[in-house]
């Protein structure tokens, strides 16, 4: 994806809607692409933001992660 960064992994989509909604709430412009194979259950949930985005959303990610 030429022009977007993923900023966040997980394998619980939950964690990955959470990041979404922090984001957008602050926003950010996000994609969520679901690599999860339904049938297995491995593979991961990636949060993407547009690249010039990308360390102001990292930040606030983990500013709310120390809190």
């Amino acid at each position: 994806m030429e022009g977007w960064t993923c900023i966040f992994t997980s394998n619980m989509l939950h964690e990955a809607d959470f990041v979404k909604t922090l984001l957008e709430e602050n926003n950010f412009t996000v994609i969520i692409i679901n690599q999860k194979d339904s049938a297995y259950l491995f593979g991961d949930i990636e949060v993407y933001v547009p690249s010039a985005e990308a360390f102001e959303a990292t930040q606030l990610i983990n500013a709310d992660k120390s809190e």
